[in-house]
């Protein structure tokens, strides 16, 4: 069965999900690949949204953190503070993140491009994207793969990965384990323990490692373990089309 980008997106971040995690999302890609993993792998997992929202049960998809579909099937509502309270105390197992440029350590801009006095483009900023980043266990980088997106120095550091390189994060006294993963629509990277740079791990079906190489302004690290990214089954294909997003809302 054929599959669009978004969708082997979708599947191939679901799959970092691990049943009973807790794992605090946005919405987009990132909540329709939680609502895959919950549907499929991990019936366990409890998401959480940073409007307060926690492990909500919705009946079909929805547009906002606070779109009252996820309040009204949630285990609990409370707010902001609560919510990001918990990220802080060490209780999120994943977070999964968006960007709009990313370098080789997975330092993240999502608050100008260009200067950031006079800037080409003005982004909407952190939201709480730098918590997430900083406190969660891990995280996990989801987004479209251009040269503009992965480039050698990220315009303005809203959002740290590994920052420098080994050791930094210790240094700048960040409790969280640092991301795990970025997933692309091209391919998925790991990061390398010893250098903490992104490394090819697998390139989707259909997707050479020069067009990944094109689409990316630094130098590739690929592993040995190079491998294709498996492919959606026809099970999470449906549970996709027909449950989780039938109006294609986001897919």
């Amino acid at each position: 069965m054929t599959c669009s980008k978004d969708e082997i997106m979708t599947v191939a971040t679901g799959r970092y999900i691990a049943d009973g995690d807790t794992v605090f999302i946005g919405t987009g890609l990132p909540m329709v690949a939680a609502y895959l993993a919950k549907a499929t792998h991990a019936p366990n997992v409890a998401l959480m949204f940073e409007s307060g929202v926690l492990d909500p049960r919705p009946r079909s998809i929805a547009k906002a953190v606070g779109d009252p579909r996820l309040v009204s099937t949630a285990r609990r509502v409370s707010g902001m503070l609560d919510s990001l309270l918990m990220l802080h105390g060490g209780r999120v197992d994943l977070g999964v993140l968006g960007c709009a440029q990313v370098d080789r350590f997975g330092n993240i801009n999502t608050t100008a491009i260009g200067s950031y006095q006079k800037p080409s483009t003005r982004l909407p900023g952190s939201g709480g994207a730098n918590d997430i980043a900083s406190c969660a266990r891990q995280h996990l980088i989801v987004t479209r793969h251009n040269r503009r997106t992965f480039v050698e120095t990220v315009d303005y550091l809203t959002t740290p990965g590994y920052l420098t390189g080994p050791g930094a994060r210790e240094r700048a006294g960040l409790p969280g384990g640092g991301p795990i993963g970025v997933v692309t629509d091209l391919c998925v990277f790991g990061f390398d323990p010893q250098t903490c740079e992104m490394v090819v791990e697998s390139v989707h079906p259909g997707v050479s490692l020069d067009d990944v190489r094109a689409a990316t302004a630094f130098e590739l690290t690929v592993s040995p373990d190079l491998h294709e990214t498996v492919a959606p089954t026809a099970d999470e294909l449906d549970i996709l089309r027909t449950r989780i997003d039938p109006d294609g809302v986001y897919l």
